[in-house]
């Protein structure tokens, strides 16, 4: 009797172990659509992220009820080289087409490696449930734009269920240059036209509709009625999407990038993107446009976005996630 006991508390040691084991793996590497390498990243409470290899582009970010809080379009091409329209894109190191690069630079069209041995990240958010990812330029790169650059990608997983993505730049030539930069994250909401973004209000913006033109917004929310395409200059750190039909607001923090920039597309044709599919998300983009970033040799820019949902109301920490 008293061997049964010991063999049935070895057996369920063992299932303890193999159940922790497999919940502490760091992440998941597995094939995603077209055979495609992607990361999944999942803590104890079943939020998870992914992020594919091609394009270091985060594709999903679901909380405990297994919603996405992101949006993919329908029509998204998971096909090198197009660019897949949806998540979180980067875009380095040329935002949209403000220079001589293809719109949006050429970093969100590369395969990232995972960066198994990072440096140090001081003052990072504290969490088990990340990865980090890596792009050094190729000598195809150098062809088109002729500065070395080493650009770490983190994507952490907060405690909350936050969502943050850390890069880091660094000049590896041994001359300067300058880049502008951004990240483009596409958010799911219930009904665009039932959205308001808040934090812009009395701030200069240049309409991308209208060649750039300089203007003011005196208004005190954003709605949405018709396409929108603002870049907005020297925006505060935080910004708020409140989506009124599921009286949730996704808390937008940023550190590093100085503007921002709110789009949707309306009716507006476009060729990866669902007829219906403007109806689903808003783009709240961290950008540096307006002041490229300039490095010297063997200097770091860093970047933060840092996203949450909270119930409408309840913008400040301390503050229940939305889940």
């Amino acid at each position: 009797m008293g061997n049964k006991a010991n063999l049935i508390f070895l057996w369920a040691m063992l299932v303890a172990v193999v159940a922790m084991a497999k919940e502490h793996r760091p992440f998941e590497r597995t094939k995603g659509i077209n055979g495609l390498e992607k990361i999944i990243v999942r803590d104890r409470r079943g939020r998870s992220f992914e992020v594919y290899l091609y394009g270091g582009q985060v594709t999903s970010w679901k909380n405990e009820k297994g919603e996405d809080l992101l949006f993919m379009s329908t029509k998204a091409i998971f096909k090198p080289p197009t660019p897949i329209r949806g998540g979180i894109p980067v875009l380095f190191p040329q935002y949209a087409n403000t220079g001589p690069l293809p719109s949006h630079g050429f970093v969100r069209q590369r395969f990232w490696e995972i960066d198994a041995n990072p440096p140090h990240l001081p003052s990072h958010p504290s969490s088990g449930a990340h990865v980090d990812l890596i792009l050094k330029s190729s000598e195809a790169d150098l062809k088109i734009w002729p500065n070395k650059f080493v650009y770490r990608l983190r994507v952490a997983l907060g405690h909350g269920g936050d969502l943050t993505l850390t890069s880091r730049v660094k000049n590896s030539d041994v001359k300067p240059f300058n880049f502008t930069v951004g990240l483009h994250p596409y958010f799911s909401v219930s009904d665009i036209s039932q959205i308001q973004v808040e934090g812009l209000q009395n701030l200069d913006y240049l309409d991308q509709q209208k060649n750039r033109t300089r203007f003011t917004d005196h208004g005190k929310v954003i709605t949405f009625n018709s396409q929108l395409d603002r870049l907005y200059l020297r925006t505060p750190k935080k910004i708020r999407i409140v989506d009124h039909n599921k009286k949730k607001t996704i808390v937008v923090h940023k550190e590093g990038y100085a503007d921002a920039v709110v789009w949707n597309p309306w009716e507006k044709k476009v060729s990866d993107l669902g007829v219906e599919d403007y109806k689903r998300f808003v783009a709240g983009e961290p950008v540096a446009v307006e002041k490229p970033i300039i490095l010297k040799p063997r200097q770091e820019w860093k970047g933060v976005l840092q996203v949450s949902v909270v119930p409408s109301g309840c913008s400040r920490k301390p503050c229940i996630p939305h889940t």
